[in-house]
């Protein structure tokens, strides 16, 4: 049995690849690229070459990426950030790893305006996480009650849950950054009880002569024990051993973020909330609800690991009643 796919294991290539898609990655390793950047590039490559009919990307040039990225605006009606994901993956593929500068690029650019963030009422978040048993309820209760998103909620080790400082430490978030967020202080027992179970599952585990945990950015050959520590364990493990693709060593990852999703969704429609919302719902929550209780933006900005500003005041767009605050005349 293997490790189903996930976003922080690395499928495992040839040591010399052939095979083009896996030239490209070996490429993107090379070069330390985050495995997230490099399965985005490489799904934007294959569409790429999958539009042209299986054309080989070295028959192809600047009119080849134009009328790709058109097709995305026009046919496709994607946003402007995933246009211009699909670019830079194209632009990372023919510069830097095949050589071929692509020039200047003439497309049409996407047009679908930005969505207001869909966010739950206090009331509703609730509700959802009401309906949920734990661990799901317990990820669910950090999603909203530390603006974390789904994969940083999974990655989660022992050692990132500081008590000692009421904080919850966020390793490589998106950007690849560090940041620490608040640890609400009536999930402190439950997450105690969740190490509990994380030191349980471990003891058995090592009994049973599984492998070290997975580490990051080739940490297993810098500390070879550290996998072995119960830090180091994933705060939300799977509830299997399995497979690593890269090594074959049988360990303990942590649990798939599918299976969060697929609860948290259960509980939507179970809580009778016809807005279209998921397991970010729970962050977008987080943020505006600190921001309608008058906390500083900045700060806000700051636990959510926002680079800029401007991403944040978004949820200004949803908070206080109705449209900007507005009261109806129909309410006078």
């Amino acid at each position: 049995m293997s490790l189903p796919t996930l976003s922080d294991t690395p499928i495992h290539i040839p040591d010399k690849p052939s095979k083009f898609i896996d030239q490209f990655r070996f490429f993107l390793r090379s070069k330390n690229y985050k495995y997230a950047t490099e399965q985005t590039y490489v799904h934007w490559v294959l569409r790429f070459i999958y539009f042209h009919n299986k054309r080989h990307p070295k028959d192809m040039s600047t009119d080849e990426v134009e009328a790709f990225l058109t097709h995305l605006a026009v046919n496709r009606s994607v946003s402007k950030s995933t246009q211009a994901t699909a670019l830079n993956a194209l632009v990372c593929m023919y510069t830097k790893f095949l050589k071929q500068p692509l020039g200047e690029i003439n497309f049409s650019y996407s047009k679908r305006p930005p969505r207001v963030p869909t966010v739950f009422s206090v009331q509703e978040a609730r509700a959802v996480i009401n309906a949920l048993e734990d661990p799901y309820r317990l990820a669910a209760e950090l999603m909203y009650g530390s603006g974390l998103r789904i994969m940083e909620c999974v990655r989660l080790r022992v050692k990132d849950i500081d008590f000692a400082n009421n904080q919850i430490v966020v390793r490589e978030g998106k950007g690849g950054k560090d940041r620490i967020t608040v640890l609400p202080e009536s999930l402190i027992s439950k997450l105690e009880h969740q190490i509990v179970i994380v030191e349980k599952t471990f003891a058995l585990d090592r009994e049973n002569k599984v492998g070290p945990v997975w580490l990051p950015n080739a940490l297993e050959r810098k500390y070879p024990s550290a996998g072995y520590q119960i830090g180091w364990q994933f705060l939300f493990p799977s509830s299997r051993v399995a497979k690593d693709p890269r090594s074959n060593v049988m360990r303990r990852h942590h649990i798939n973020r599918s299976v969060i999703q697929k609860r948290v969704s259960q509980a939507i429609r179970g809580s009778n909330i016809r807005k279209q919302a998921s397991c970010h719902t729970f962050r977008h929550s987080f943020a505006t609800h600190l921001l309608q209780k008058g906390y500083d933006i900045r700060t806000v900005q700051e636990l959510l690991g926002h680079s800029d500003v401007k991403i944040t005041q978004r949820y200004t767009h949803v908070l206080n009643r109705g449209g900007l605050g507005v009261i109806s005349p129909v309410d006078s």
